[in-house]
């Protein structure tokens, strides 16, 4: 592939990358409730771990490989224990 093509697809990637993290943290910060919220950090994980995989395409690098999988791990137990603590909004 031409390194134009290739670099221009991942430049759309990036700045659709960054929209998507930008709309995530409005959803972070107005969430109406605290699963609106979580949503939103799982998205953001998510938007962390897409960026680092564009990193590596573009810079073919590959040392950053164990930050992805840390991201990763950090996501699920965040996740696992939102959903496992989480009360109802407003229950005392």
């Amino acid at each position: 592939m031409d390194d134009a093509i290739y670099n221009s697809v991942l430049a759309v990637a990036a700045v659709l990358l960054v929209v998507g993290f930008f709309i995530t943290t409005w959803r972070l910060v107005i969430g109406p409730n605290s699963l609106d919220r979580a949503i939103a950090m799982d998205g953001i994980v998510a938007s962390i771990q897409c960026a680092l995989a564009t990193y590596i395409c573009w810079t073919l690098d590959t040392t950053v490989v164990n930050a992805m999988v840390v991201v990763a791990l950090l996501g699920f137990i965040g996740s696992l224990s939102v959903a496992r603590f989480r009360k109802r909004d407003g229950a005392v």
